[in-house]
């Protein structure tokens, strides 16, 4: 008696088969495998940060903070949106407010543009969040095989994918 056979492909990997029957399923594959990592990747930033010391903090908190802390300068809310790519001004107002509120960053005016600064607490915790990444995460991926260039060539596809979501969506306002 012979086991199942395992040659054939079942069909893509989608959550949603009604859009992976279109002119490119491996799109539906991707969207995927996008929502599990975007899912799996707020799940760890929220639990590293709550293995830090700060528990209880929203995934965009601690993007913010991260950013805020990113070269050591001060950061517009326009530069924080620009860079981690938000429309809604109010999310990130109310994360800085958040912020600012467990003195992990301060808030400060440059003309008409708020501006956030990492605190000596923040830095701190962003070190110690780079501490707890590196025991945890980054030896792991190491341990998945893929080499650092595809990892980099990964991102960059993601990038451009982003880009064609972008493209869509303004389109999509014009219908």
């Amino acid at each position: 008696m012979s086991g199942p056979d395992h040659s054939r492909r079942i069909g893509p990997v989608v959550s949603s088969a009604h859009l992976a029957a279109s002119g490119l399923p491996e799109l539906s594959e991707v969207e995927y495998a996008l929502t599990m990592a975007n899912h799996a990747f707020q799940r760890w930033i929220t639990r590293c940060m709550d293995a830090s010391g700060a528990p209880g903090m929203a995934p965009l908190e601690v993007l913010i903070l991260h950013l805020v802390n990113h070269r050591d300068r001060s950061k517009t809310l326009a530069d924080i949106r620009l860079v981690l790519h938000i429309e809604d001004a109010h999310l990130v107002s109310y994360a800085v407010r958040k912020l600012s509120e467990r003195g992990l960053v301060h808030t400060a005016r440059k003309g008409k543009e708020k501006t956030v600064e990492i605190t000596a607490e923040g830095a701190a915790l962003c070190a110690r969040y780079a501490e707890v990444r590196e025991a945890l995460l980054v030896e792991l991926a190491r341990e998945t095989g893929f080499a650092p260039d595809e990892m980099s060539r990964l991102a960059a596809l993601l990038r451009t994918i982003s880009g064609s979501y972008d493209h869509a969506a303004r389109a999509a306002t014009t219908l």
